[in-house]
């Protein structure tokens, strides 16, 4: 036999440049029927059957070991379940498997004001509705109707007033907001009164007392309002306790599980893709634990289950598996031919490998495991047709900062120490699809090397009616009323005497939110972006021009607290092609049936840079009339 066609030290082979000569071309054996008719092709006829055994031994079917089909597995698994979840650097809290994930991790508070501006007129009617439905339930209080409407209602927006000017500046908003205006409840206005204290009540903002009785009534159906609303929308129960990370454009949280008396931590640092699974999670060796819980769950050694099972392995099965017979036909539920893979589509190249090539190399052993679970296979032993008994080990064991170690559904651990890897598996608690609304709100972050600052460019913005406008048509009829609020005013059209004129600064439209670099406390080199603003130019206003707040509620961060703290920004988290964050409602439904409804932010990459326009010290042309 040749040694070429056999290799058996391929080492050796390697190490010799040029041993072998290379195959540049090469003929395809298949049969070619040259009639009309398929009967003879499909019989297969084979004139010499020495040939099925030349072709065995060509592709070394005969040098095979080990083929013995198992018939017996015995399994030791070790299981343990969630049980804390931390939103950031928040209060640990229980963890809930009746939420999905996707909700408790992503809720966010809904924005009912901006400044002194009420918004989403469209959820406080809702909510006043709600509350009228109530009250008109209830014989007793039916007639207090008029009050709650004439002292919970809403006020009709002046257009002279600059307070109203986030609804006077835009038509459709006021005729919505004077429309409503004695004639309904705001539902929020209750909302927020009942849940700021205990001890606040719905009658105390009714200017005529009611009687005791009444007074009962409406005690009894403020927790049915509340937790109507709460049932209609998730969202955290007090504000600034969500996982979204306004620094880094992205959600942070934690969950902890007990393992062998202590807890073993996994971390979520970069999540914002709106789908959690386990490839979002890293186990955190550096922590301990998360902390101790009220109402926690019983100690952690006692959560720690381990199992023994023998089972009989199955082969898997999938539709359109290749049969291993030649002469029966696959299913055609499942057409690999019809998979178009790129090069840089490794999940289909390996789907489609594993379907033509190892599709009967594999058998399942049935381990059933509720959502919110982490197991991990301590040990494994098969026994084959042939009685050999075989140790399975893991594939993927190892140092874990080997790249050679990489397996699916297994986690990374932090840090670069050479730690094992963890071979344990997460199932979460997720839900499989999530309806997602038109973006409430939408933000370009892009860098301007021309002006060397970074645009928080609101593209969509929300209006207090609860709809939402491109931000470009908003910020300029915003603009616009302002504007005739201050008139035309003395001395605005100036006749210069010269062909040009010097100006100091020009301006950029009012959703151009600009970010500026400033140095990190006692440090010289590192440097954050500062959300800054840009001041409000109206011709003819004597007074001193105002500072341009955003209205998206992404880049209000800090504006609304008490007192008002400035937005930092890191800077690596604006790469070159910018980014694009949106906010939108967020709809599933659980496996009982319940449905889940939160406002959540997502975030992916932008198109590329951008150019304010904005300049300093420019010599302008002067236009003369004609």
């Amino acid at each position: 036999m040749n040694e070429y066609i056999a290799i058996h030290d391929i080492q050796a082979v390697i190490e010799k440049k040029r041993l072998l000569p290379t195959v540049v071309m090469w003929n395809r054996l298949e049969g070619r029927p040259r009639t009309d008719d398929f009967d003879r092709a499909l019989k297969a006829e084979v004139r010499d059957p020495l040939f099925m055994l030349t072709r065995q031994w060509q592709m070394g079917e005969f040098r095979g070991d080990d083929a013995g089909s198992p018939v017996f597995a015995r399994v030791h698994m070790v299981t343990t379940r969630f049980n804390k979840y931390r939103a950031d650097t928040h209060a640990v809290q229980a963890f809930e498997d009746v939420v999905p994930l996707e909700a408790k991790v992503e809720q966010r508070l809904l924005p009912f004001t901006a400044g002194q501006q009420k918004l989403a007129l469209d959820v406080r009617l809702s909510m006043g509705r709600q509350w009228l439905k109530l009250v008109k339930g209830t014989p007793e209080i039916a007639a207090l109707k008029g009050d709650f409407i004439r002292d919970c209602g809403f006020a009709k927006p002046d257009p002279t007033q600059p307070d109203d000017a986030l609804v006077c500046a835009h038509r459709q908003v006021w005729q919505q907001f004077a429309a409503v205006a004695g004639r309904c409840v705001d539902g929020a206005r209750l909302y927020l009164y009942l849940k700021a204290n205990i001890n606040h009540h719905a009658y105390d903002l009714l200017t005529t007392a009611p009687t005791a009785t009444q007074k009962g009534k409406i005690e009894a159906l403020e927790g049915p309002f509340i937790q109507w609303f709460e049932k209609l929308f998730y969202q955290p129960l007090e504000e600034n306790n969500d996982a979204w990370l306004p620094s880094r454009l992205e959600y942070q949280f934690a969950c902890s599980a007990p393992k062998a008396g202590a807890e073993k931590v996994f971390t979520a640092e970069e999540y914002y893709h709106g789908h959690l699974d386990w490839y979002n999670f890293n186990v955190d060796k550096s922590v301990t634990g998360l902390g101790e819980v009220d109402g926690s769950p019983p100690p952690a050694e006692t959560l720690e289950d381990s199992f023994t099972y023998s089972f009989i392995p199955t082969q898997l099965q999938f539709d359109g598996m290749p049969n291993s017979r030649w002469w029966s036909f696959e299913d055609g539920k499942t057409n690999f031919g019809d998979v178009s893979p790129d090069t840089t589509d490794l999940n289909k190249l390996l789907l489609i490998e594993f379907g033509l090539v190892y599709a009967n190399d594999w058998f399942m052993v049935p381990f059933t495991l509720p959502a919110g679970s982490i197991a991990q296979v301590k040990g494994m032993s098969v026994t084959n047709v042939f009685g050999e008994r075989i140790w399975v080990q893991a594939a993927g064991r190892g140092s874990d900062q080997q790249w050679q170690c990489w397996n699916m559904y297994t986690l990374s651990t932090t840090g670069s120490d050479a730690v094992a890897a963890d071979m344990s598996l997460m199932l979460l608690p997720t839900v499989p699809k999530i309806q997602e609304g038109a973006p409430l709100e939408e933000v370009r972050l892009l860098r301007d090397e021309m002006a060397n600052m970074v645009w928080g460019l609101e593209h969509t913005i929300p209006l207090p009616s609860g709809d939402s406008k491109a931000g470009r048509e908003a910020a300029l009829e915003l603009h616009n009323y302002y504007q005739r609020l201050v008139g035309a005013g003395p001395g605005t059209t100036i006749d210069y005497q010269a062909n040009i004129r010097y100006q100091i600064m020009n301006s950029v439209p009012e959703h151009w939110i600009p970010f500026i670099p400033v140095h990190v406390a006692n440090d010289h080199r590192e440097i954050q972006l500062q959300r800054a603003a840009m001041p409000r130019i109206l011709e003819g206003d004597p007074n001193d021009p105002v500072k341009i707040r955003p209205r998206t509620q992404l880049l209000r961060s800090g504006l609304d607290a008490e007192p008002a703290q400035a937005y930092m920004l890191y800077e690596e988290e604006i790469p070159r092609a910018g980014i694009v964050v949106t906010q939108s409602y967020q709809r599933t439904r659980w496996y009982n049936g319940k449905v889940f409804n939160w406002l959540g932010v997502r975030k992916q990459t932008g198109r590329g840079e951008g150019n304010s326009g904005l300049a300093f010290d420019q010599i302008i042309p002067v236009k003369k009339a004609t």
